[in-house]
């Protein structure tokens, strides 16, 4: 049995105990189906939802730097990252990498 989930404030003890939702047998979940195959319309608008694509996402890379470095640039406020990439763009740029 799933543990009781707490009532939250703002609901009635009445309406809060109205509610009865028993928990789901094998047998249903052995016929359950995909949400993408019930509802491939819904499923459709939903994947379109969030941040666009873009051509060429960024990459995430690892690589070590000195504490001190790196205690220095993210000092430097918000946004460290964008000022990062501008400086390598500009070192590459002028042929210094």
């Amino acid at each position: 049995m799933a543990k009781q989930a707490k009532k939250p404030a703002d609901i009635s003890r009445e309406d809060w105990d109205s509610v009865d939702v028993p928990e789901a047998t094998e047998a249903e979940f052995a016929t359950a189906k995909p949400f993408k195959d019930v509802f491939p319309a819904q499923y459709q608008a939903w994947k379109k939802m969030g941040r666009p694509r873009v051509e060429a996402p960024k990459v995430h890379i690892g690589f070590r730097l000195a504490a001190d470095v790196v205690k220095s640039i993210r000092a430097s406020g918000r946004g460290y990252n964008a000022r990062v990439e501008k400086v390598l763009r500009d070192a590459l740029a002028k042929g210094r990498l």
